[in-house]
């Protein structure tokens, strides 16, 4: 055998090898996908109301103390840049059980109740319909009506579609004796934060008992207002010292529109004792004492999965309704669509995918509507084609996906100077204030912020002439956004107007 044979042969067999570990691999990647899709997973939502995206260590606040939360995010991917599409308790919570923008579900304090027709394509209806049991804990948030009653009654009429209910209607009450759906817990756990852990234990074992798969929606209180911790953590934070965002107080807000002014948001600066050293510091004490809770039923929560040997096949998953300003430019409370109002935690953790590299952080864009479709994809159950959110698993998988070109944040609530429309691509974020009044000199103002390069919004770029690109883009990106509206939205509880109001007057 000549030379040349020998290398022939040696090619055939190198290429017969190449051939096996290929197909090898493509049966190791369909068994895997095969072992992920053959059993159900149990979905666990935590999500906590009025909770800045600063407030645990996994997003480099070094001064908290979150060690469940950061848990999470060291087994799983945590989002950079998610954000409400609408950011106010009622109607982000709304949004995030139906997958759809506020102009579709027609859900708001000022505007009215999620309609029924709405409500059958949530995630905890697709889910029972597709065998899960399907649990509810917390401040549901939104009345189900056709003729907007339910005020006050939030759950009243969706609680049926759930087979474990410990639900409370309005802003529920941060004690537990004083939630009719939460007194067998009051005793043992007075403070709801901790009692809805212990509701959702009860809930996971009786769903382990039946061997149904489950899926728990643990909407929190806290960290909302009025300012009532748990007493048991008064030591946790009693000599903390909190840091400042580089955003914090009235100078760090005089270049924005005047509109953003006009709104409860600003005085509540003073109202609330962020403008003093003192009370700013007591505040945010408080406030993160109320998400210490939270950290403790979550890990209240997982120490159970553990017992039951069932953390292995528990998709879970953590967010918050919307962010919270803490004194950023100068500014109390969320509504407005700046990054501390707008923008939220996200942790998603899936364990039972080996190829996902755990810890993982993204910059890809996401929003309150993608948690909806996400959790239907990991559950096999098809996506509403009605639906605006986007499935993260792509991203979860490689964080480097970008499932959606852009983002809106809907703001139709309070003063009419404070409505707005905002849309976000990977980079940029586009505001137009459309309310003006003569008398006072205020004019329709455009804001552009580079979040990659001004993540705390110091700078609007709207003017500058080096963005006119970026400008150009933000703008078609938005007025697009407007005419999804137009054609999408509820022709109900004063919406259709807003096509007409948030039309940009034409600038070069």
């Amino acid at each position: 055998m000549n030379l040349r044979d020998n290398k022939n042969m040696m090619y055939k067999y190198v290429l017969g090898l190449l051939l096996i570990v290929g197909f090898l691999s493509l049966q190791s990647c369909k068994a895997q996908k095969e072992k992920i899709e053959a059993k159900k997973p149990n979905i666990i939502f935590f999500f906590t109301d009025d909770q800045s995206y600063d407030s645990h260590k996994s997003y480099g606040n070094n001064v908290v103390k979150t060690p469940n939360i950061d848990g999470l995010a060291a087994n799983g991917v945590l989002f950079n840049r998610h954000y409400n599409t609408t950011a106010i308790c009622m109607a982000s919570r709304a949004n995030v059980m139906t997958g759809l923008y506020e102009y579709k579900t027609g859900c708001n304090f000022d505007h009215g109740s999620l309609g029924t027709k709405q409500w059958s394509t949530s995630y905890p209806v697709l889910l029972k319909e597709a065998g899960y049991k399907v649990g509810f804990a917390g401040k549901f948030g939104f009345s189900v009506s056709d003729t907007n009653e339910g005020w006050k009654k939030e759950g009243e009429v969706a609680k049926k579609d759930f087979d474990f209910w410990a639900g409370s209607p309005h802003q529920t009450s941060y004690k537990t004796i004083e939630n009719k759906s939460m007194a067998k817990y009051a005793e043992q756990y007075p403070h709801s934060t901790r009692a809805y852990g212990a509701a959702t234990i009860d809930f996971i074992n009786e769903s382990v008992s039946n061997k149904e798969p489950f899926c728990m929606s643990v909407y929190f209180k806290a960290p909302h207002r009025p300012v009532e911790p748990d007493p048991m953590f008064d030591e946790v934070y009693k000599n903390t010292v909190f840091n400042k965002l580089p955003n914090y107080g009235r100078e760090a807000g005089k270049h924005l529109a005047e509109q953003s002014r006009m709104g409860r948001q600003y005085p509540r600066f003073e109202e609330w004792g962020y403008d003093k050293e003192d009370s700013y510091q007591e505040a945010l004490r408080k406030y993160h004492q109320l998400i210490y809770g939270v950290d403790y039923s979550i890990g209240m929560v997982l120490e159970e999965l553990k017992r039951l040997k069932i953390e292995d096949n528990t998709i879970i998953v953590f967010s918050s309704d919307n962010g919270y300003f803490n004194g950023s430019h100068g500014l109390g409370s969320k509504v407005l669509p700046y990054e501390e109002g707008a923008r939220t935690p996200l942790i998603i953790v899936d364990p039972r995918n080996d190829k996902i590299k755990i810890g993982s952080k993204t910059a890809s864009l996401s929003g309150n509507v993608d948690i909806t479709a996400t959790i239907l994809d990991f559950a096999g159950v098809e996506i509403p084609s009605n639906y605006d959110g986007k499935s993260l698993r792509p991203i979860i998988e490689n964080p480097n996906t970008q499932v959606r070109e852009s983002l809106p944040i809907v703001q139709v609530w309070g003063p009419k100077a404070t409505h707005c429309l905002t849309v976000m691509d990977d980079q940029y974020k586009y505001v137009y204030w459309y309310y003006k009044d003569d008398k006072l000199g205020i004019k329709p103002t455009e804001e552009l912020f580079d979040i990659l390069n001004d993540p705390y919004e110091l700078v609007n770029i709207a003017t500058q002439k080096e963005y006119k690109p970026q400008l150009d883009k933000l703008r078609k990106l938005y007025d697009e956004q407007l005419v999804h509206w137009k054609n999408e939205a509820v022709k109900y509880n004063g919406y259709i107007e807003y096509t007409s109001i948030f039309k940009r007057e034409q600038t070069n």
